[in-house]
C-alpha cells in the first residue's frame, strides 16, 4: 500500500465510556485535515476524498462519530449522551489523541454544527472551515426526530437505506455506501440526536470567528437551503468568508461533484492569509 494513502483505524473512550473510532490517513507530519460526517453516515464517506488529501501531503482524520460506522453508542434514551456539546467534546478528545494543535475542518451536516458549536470557545483549534449541506441556524419542528424511527419501522432498514441513497445523490457509484451506512444505523440514535439538532442559533459563533470560512452551497440541497439562505443574508460583510456555490449539488458535495469538492478545498487550505475572501462563487459541475 503507498505510504501516503494508508489508512489506520484509531480508537479512544469518551469520558463517558463510549468507543469512539477514526481513519487516519497519510503522514503524520502533514498538516491536519477532518473530515467530518453528517447525521446516519460515516467516515466512509469520505475515504476516497481522504486518500485524495493524504496523497496531496496531508494527514487526514475522519472521524466517525458516536453512533455511526465503527464508533460505540451510548443510551440513546439518555439525551445528553447525543447533545451537541457532547458530540462537540468527542472531536476535541479526538484532536487531543492525534496530537493534532489546528485543523482544516470540513463538516457535513451534522458534522459542520458540531464545528460551529466548537469555535466559540476552541477557535485556535480551527486553521480554516468549510460546512457544506450545514445551516448556522435551524428551526425545525421541536418532534421531528420521532419520524426516523417511525420510517424505519414502516419501512424496514433495508429499504430505507435505499431510499435514502437515492435521496442522497445522484453519484450511481455512491449510493451502495450510502445504503449500507443508513441500513446499520440506528434509528433511536438517529431520533436522539435529530432531536438536539432540531432547533440552534450558531451564527453568532461564525460571526465572531477570524479564521477563513468556506460554505459550499450546493444547489439541489434545497432543504438546508431553506435555513441558509436567509443566514447568509446576515453574513454578507464577513470578511473571512467565501461562498461557493455548486450547481448539480445536493446535501452531500462530496459525493455528487468529487472533483470540485477536492479543487475547492485544496485551493482554500493553500490561500496566502493576504489574499481576500468575502467573494462569491458559482461552479457548474456536470449533471450525474
Amino acid at each position: 500500500m503507498d505510504a501516503h494513502t494508508a489508512r489506520f483505524e484509531r480508537h479512544i473512550a469518551a469520558s463517558d465510556g463510549v468507543d469512539l473510532t477514526w481513519l487516519d490517513y497519510g503522514n503524520e507530519d502533514g498538516e491536519a485535515v477532518v473530515l467530518c460526517h453528517g447525521l446516519a453516515a460515516g467516515a466512509d464517506q469520505f475515504d476516497s476524498d481522504a486518500r485524495y488529501f493524504a496523497q496531496a501531503g496531508y494527514r487526514v482524520i475522519v472521524p466517525d462519530l458516536r453512533g455511526h460506522g465503527r464508533s460505540g453508542k451510548a443510551a440513546p434514551e439518555n439525551a445528553k449522551s447525543y447533545s451537541i456539546a457532547r458530540m462537540g467534546r468527542d472531536l476535541l478528545d479526538i484532536f487531543d489523541a492525534t496530537g493534532v494543535r489546528k485543523v482544516h475542518y470540513a463538516g457535513n451536516s451534522l458534522g459542520g454544527i458540531l464545528a460551529l458549536y466548537l469555535i466559540k470557545d476552541h477557535p485556535h483549534r480551527f486553521a480554516t472551515l468549510t460546512l457544506f449541506g450545514t445551516s448556522p441556524i435551524l428551526r425545525l419542528p421541536g418532534k421531528s426526530g420521532h419520524l426516523i424511527p417511525l420510517g424505519y419501522k414502516l419501512a424496514g432498514a433495508e429499504l430505507a437505506g435505499k431510499v435514502a441513497a437515492v435521496a442522497t445523490t445522484p453519484n450511481k457509484k455512491a449510493r451502495p455506501m450510502i445504503e449500507r451506512l443508513v441500513k446499520a444505523f440506528d434509528p433511536e440514535v438517529g431520533k436522539a440526536i435529530a432531536l438536539s439538532v432540531a432547533r440552534y442559533d450558531l451564527l453568532p459563533n461564525l460571526l465572531t470567528f477570524r479564521e477563513p470560512v468556506q460554505i459550499l452551497r450546493g444547489d439541489k440541497d434545497r432543504a438546508v437551503n431553506l435555513a441558509l439562505d436567509p443566514a447568509l443574508k446576515r453574513l454578507t460583510h464577513m470578511p473571512n468568508l467565501t461562498v461557493v456555490e455548486i450547481r448539480n449539488a445536493g446535501h452531500c458535495v462530496n459525493l455528487d461533484q468529487p472533483d470540485i469538492f477536492r479543487t475547492q478545498l485544496l485551493e482554500f487550505w493553500s490561500a496566502r492569509p493576504d489574499q481576500p475572501a468575502g467573494r462569491a462563487v458559482m461552479i457548474a459541475g456536470p449533471k450525474r
